[in-house]
């Protein structure tokens, strides 16, 4: 599954996108800290097993911080957030809400699933498969399923839970000895190539925009 180094790498690439002139290290940690917030619930994991992935990664969340940025906005000059914060901070604020469903919640959809609509409805969600042309057979796609549901219990928080930083397991890749009891616990940074890629990418694009015109003097004559 995406790590929340990986996330983050994701959210700096839309903030950097997306602020224009009011991307800087303040901005960025806004960012940081709305694209980490729904990976907080693997500390709820010891109260409330099948907390991670279900609690802070229900649409629910991002749904409910829309709506309340909405309801300000339309408050005009009594909006709360412009007056306490001004133009920078109404976009922020939505730009982060953003970065909190498309690099915090989204990949991990895309990756293993999420428990959507948690706690309205408990049941995870995977959205992984193809999609491609074929000459021979014309479309093909498996992101979504249309075939009748297997008969299988669907994924609860009672029935399924992750493995997060917090669970030891016997470690990967050892063989040992019959009197060892090795275990380890995973602090994940990049899983795959893939995702290694998306992080070294934002470290670039983040650090190009935060040099800002220092940067563009390099290629000035």
């Amino acid at each position: 599954m995406p790590s929340t180094v990986v996330h983050l790498a994701l959210g700096g690439l839309i903030g950097a996108a997306l602020l224009g002139a009011e991307f800087d290290r303040r901005s960025l940690l806004v960012v940081f800290a709305f694209t980490a917030l729904p990976d907080l619930d693997v500390l709820a994991e010891p109260l409330l097993p099948g907390a991670h992935r279900s609690l802070g990664h229900t649409f629910v969340l991002p749904a409910v911080l829309f709506a309340l940025l909405l309801w300000d906005a339309r408050r005009g000059a009594a909006s709360a957030l412009r007056r306490r914060f001004g133009v920078r901070g109404v976009k922020l604020a939505w730009v982060g809400a953003f970065c909190l469903l498309a690099a915090g919640i989204v990949p991990d959809l895309l990756v293993g699933g999420v428990n959507a609509f948690y706690p309205l409805h408990d049941r995870f969600y995977t959205v992984d498969g193809r999609l491609l042309y074929s000459t021979d057979r014309g479309w093909v796609q498996t992101l979504v399923d249309l075939s009748p549901p297997e008969p299988k219990p669907a994924r609860t928080t009672d029935n399924f839970q992750f493995r997060t930083v917090l669970d030891a397991a016997p470690t990967r890749g050892v063989e040992p000895a019959p009197e060892e009891a090795r275990v380890e616990r995973i602090f994940p940074v990049a899983m795959t190539g893939f995702r290694f890629g998306i992080v070294l990418l934002s470290a670039v694009v983040v650090s190009v925009r935060l040099a800002g015109d220092r940067f563009a003097d390099l290629f000035e004559a």
